[in-house]
């Protein structure tokens, strides 16, 4: 009963799908990697020439307000007004190597953010709205499940990033996302029966996806080894129970991610080859200043997709499993339905994989 209710929203997501045309990559002439993941995604893709983006930005993960100003925002719009594609680019394609993160003060009403996210309302901003700095901005795509994704109506764009540990896993991503298929189970993992919101979120994620396409488990255990997996949605290192930094999943072309955790965008550096999960108090074992799980080790193992943030989001701004799902199964791309599920702009959030990816 409930896949079918599904049907519907599929036939008239589908004809939404956008294409090669749609896409702007944006690579960094410092990081060799990033120019030769750019090539790759658009040789693979098919996109066109003129849809590269190249700027010179610091190779490095965090760089200050201004040098995000003058080094990437500016860039980036000055490729799309010269080449009058402000309005044909619905995606832009980030990739390893281009900044990740903008340095500033934490908390609600900071001003550090994602580099994607800002980039997401670079529209916005480039049609005389510029947005405010300070806390989160809105998402106007947030929970739009009927609505077709197009300019002017939703004044953003959908910023996704080719990135995992190195070239061979962001080209392995990328081939996966090529022939990824309507198939396998979403695997729903609760840290508890108790009441609380994202609990609350991940049963309502059971309830809007139909019964043979669900792995739903409430109690505390941690589900490991699952097989034939499409997606995954769960606390992450945020369990008390979760003891390993890897899931053991046999992921399936397509597969996409999304967790509650506060940190596990924030590099994409590879951790050792023994580094685990650790809590706040062991410090001496963190990684990268945090002991969470990384979303980078997600693609490593064979996801597809995967959100993840580069400092706290709150529980509130992560992504909405309930919508994130849902969307995706019935044929939306994987940036619309990460985007439906993304509460805000301007904040921690970013989304890894191909823009383009879709099951089909």
């Amino acid at each position: 009963m409930r896949w079918l209710a599904l049907v519907p929203w599929l036939a008239a997501v589908t004809a939404l799908a956008q294409g090669p045309e749609n896409v702007l990559i944006v690579v960094n002439r410092a990081s060799p990697v990033s120019m030769r993941i750019g090539e790759y995604y658009r040789a693979r893709r098919g996109i066109p020439q003129t849809n590269v983006c190249a700027i010179n930005a610091a190779a490095d993960e965090t760089i200050t307000r201004r040098a995000y100003d003058e080094t990437v925002a500016g860039p980036v719009a000055a490729c799309l007004k010269s080449r009058r594609l402000e309005e044909r680019i619905l995606y832009i394609a980030t990739t390893l190597g281009v900044p990740l993160r903008i340095d500033g003060r934490g908390g609600r009403d900071g001003d550090q953010a994602a580099v994607d996210s800002e980039l997401a309302l670079l529209y916005q901003d480039m049609h005389g709205r510029r947005h405010a700095i300070r806390g989160a901005v809105p998402n106007p795509f947030f929970g739009r499940r009927h609505a077709a994704f197009g300019h002017p109506q939703f004044p953003i764009y959908l910023v996704c990033r080719l990135a995992a540990y190195d070239f061979e896993e962001v080209k392995a991503m990328i081939e996966r996302a090529l022939v990824a298929r309507n198939r396998g189970r979403v695997v729903i993992d609760m840290k508890s029966p108790d009441d609380e919101p994202g609990n609350d979120w991940l049963r309502n994620t059971a309830i809007r996806l139909p019964n043979e396409r669900i792995v739903f488990d409430q109690t505390t255990d941690v589900l490991y080894g699952q097989h034939g997996v499409i997606g995954y949605a769960a606390w992450g290192s945020n369990d008390p129970n979760r003891k390993r930094r890897f899931v053991g999943f046999e992921w399936l072309p397509g597969a996409i991610v999304t967790e509650f955790v506060s940190s596990d965008g924030r590099t994409f550096v590879r951790p050792p080859d023994g580094w685990n999960i650790t809590s706040w108090q062991d410090k001496a074992h963190w990684f990268a200043d945090s002991p969470q799980n990384l979303s980078a080790d997600y693609i490593h193992e064979g996801a597809t997709g995967a959100s993840g943030h580069v400092a706290e989001p709150y529980l509130e701004l992560t992504p909405r499993p309930d919508l994130l799902f849902p969307a995706y199964l019935s044929g939306r791309t994987l940036a619309e339905s990460y985007y439906l599920a993304i509460p805000a702009l301007s904040w921690q959030n970013i989304v890894i994989g191909d823009p383009l990816c879709r099951l089909k």
